[in-house]
């Protein structure tokens, strides 16, 4: 089976890996939009002839590169957590979705796929058969999903990793002006991912809003109010997310 992975961004670096681990041969091959008639000659002319494309590119590239791309009878699989299966269009009867939950990186590349979960759709059983049997090469964990629990799957995905990435990025900020390093932060982060393995994340919350210790919360925005150091967010920033968060939690 001939693999073409369109797009040699995070996402396509880590399939080109995890596939090059697993003994099977991939074409990884720049993605980008196309603006003209020329632009999109030169993209189909460097593309190689494949029995399966994998788009991993931006969304609002992925029109565009799958446009450009005349292979009618071979697979084509986008990896986006929003868009939908109807971008390949009716040129392009073997189609689908093959998304990886995970955030992935091109520096630091995933060497176990083992667990994670791969979610999948295609126009019809063969497709939805195919599209399994490849994402069975890099894991186990393979579930149907329409695009409304994709949708759904990958805003889950931002609360999770890009807002609690921001939260520690606030952490570092508010650190700044101390001796004490972000390091010492890693066991509790670690303790608290830990924690809703075996528990709900309502189980697993503590804290001051938790217990409605008004007294510490009101210390505490005292606290970041009056930081007068620079740093990425401001006081009233940091106060702001502060407040929100303590009175949801608290609701």
């Amino acid at each position: 089976m001939r693999i073409a992975i369109i797009g040699a961004g995070s996402v396509g670096t880590n399939l080109h890996h995890g596939f090059a681990l697993k003994g099977i041969r991939t074409e990884l091959v720049h993605g980008r939009p196309l603006t003209d008639e020329r632009t999109a000659r030169e993209a189909i002319e460097q593309l190689p002839q494949a029995d399966v494309y994998i788009y991993a590119i931006a969304d609002h590239a992925l029109r565009d590169v799958v446009a450009a791309v005349d292979a009618p009878k071979a697979i084509h699989l986008h990896t986006s957590g929003t868009m939908p299966i109807e971008v390949f269009g009716e040129d392009k009867p073997h189609s689908g979705i093959m998304y990886f939950f995970q955030s992935f990186s091109r520096d630091v590349l995933i060497d176990d796929w083992s667990g994670i979960p791969c979610f999948i759709s295609g126009h019809n059983i063969d497709d939805i058969a195919a599209i399994y049997s490849l994402a069975q090469m890099l894991t186990s964990r393979i579930y149907e999903a329409n695009q409304h629990d994709r949708e759904r799957l990958h805003v889950a995905g931002v609360f999770t990793n890009n807002f609690s990435n921001l939260m520690y990025r606030m952490a570092e900020d508010i650190l700044a002006d101390t001796q004490i390093p972000f390091q010492a932060l890693l066991p509790l982060i670690d303790q608290t991912a830990q924690k809703v393995h075996k528990l709900t994340p309502k189980e697993a919350q503590t804290g001051p809003a938790k217990r409605d210790d008004k007294n510490v919360m009101k210390h505490h925005l005292e606290v970041l109010r009056g930081a007068v150091t620079k740093s990425t967010f401001s006081p009233e920033e940091k106060a702001e997310v502060y407040e929100l968060l303590s009175r949801l939690i608290q609701k």
